[in-house]
């Protein structure tokens, strides 16, 4: 009988714990997401509130800015991640200029605005650097580390591949599949170390992938409904994104991952001596 209680008071114990981990590791993850729950935040109020004469996109871009700098003043986000983030501001508007061209037209900004190049609003770089913003800012709060990371010489080439398919996909074979199946290769001796209170815990960086790859496409479907774009099918009435979209967001996550570990491991050999930098480095970082 004394055996069973102590049993049922572990067990409690262990649940009691357990909760209490998920509870945290949650609450991390929506501060994680600080910079994304603006943009939505934002988006929302653009399409519920008058805006008075001002172009919807304009606002956008304004208010996102504005958000950034405050994120930055306030130390919510380093310096090192406000560079970041621009990288990916740039790499999204690359991007956009490609596929709202009128001979591509995978998307389209049908709106007004005078903050644009070309047919792209400058706001739609934010999106982009939202996904950055949060795999910094889960980096630090959750105190990631990478096991068994592959060296540059196949990161980067995989990388810069993944990121051109979304180009010439439209006039050469779409090598999507192939490049997934690279990933998974490439990555599946690799996994991601996490630590929500005091216990450590691993997951495969594959998983984790796609786990994000998930979320985007999710966080996709609540941003057309909105209007921050336009599919060709949802011209006629909102319709929800096509779930062929998580491959791709999977793979435009996979680039950002990579950009932001390799420059995280930049980082660490910088802050190191000269002495306690080798190849044993890559293999937990």
């Amino acid at each position: 009988m004394a055996c069973a209680l102590r049993l049922g008071a572990n067990l409690v114990l262990c649940m009691q714990d357990c909760l209490r981990e998920l509870f945290v590791f949650t609450v991390k993850q929506v501060r994680a997401c600080i910079f994304p729950a603006i943009f939505f935040a934002v988006l929302l109020l653009s399409h519920q509130v008058p805006l008075f004469g001002i172009a919807r996109y304009d606002f956008l871009f304004v208010a996102l800015f504005t958000a950034q700098v405050l994120l930055l003043v306030t130390r919510i986000e380093t310096k090192d991640e406000a560079v970041v983030l621009c990288l990916f501001h740039l790499i999204g508007l690359g991007l956009e200029l490609f596929k709202t061209h009128p001979a591509i037209g995978s998307w389209s900004y049908p709106e007004a605005g005078v903050l644009k190049l070309g047919s792209v609003p400058l706001y739609s770089g934010f999106m982009y650097a939202a996904v950055a913003s949060y795999m910094c800012q889960a980096w630090r709060l959750l105190d990631l580390k990478l096991h068994h990371y592959p060296s540059y010489a196949w990161s980067v080439p995989l990388s810069v591949a993944i990121y051109l398919n979304f180009f010439t996909h439209h006039f050469l074979l779409d090598l999507r599949w192939i490049l997934i199946a690279c990933v998974i290769a490439l990555f599946s001796p690799t996994s991601v170390e996490f630590a929500a209170t005091g216990t450590r815990r691993r997951m495969p960086l594959v998983a984790a992938f796609v786990l994000i790859g998930f979320f985007v496409w999710v966080a996709e479907n609540f941003s057309t409904y909105l209007g921050a774009w336009v599919y060709p099918e949802q011209v006629q009435g909102w319709t929800f994104v096509s779930l062929s979209k998580i491959s791709s967001w999977s793979l435009l996550v996979i680039v950002s991952f990579m950009i932001v570990a390799d420059l995280k491991h930049v980082k660490s050999k910088q802050n190191k001596p000269l002495a306690l930098v080798g190849p044993e480095d890559r293999e937990a970082f």
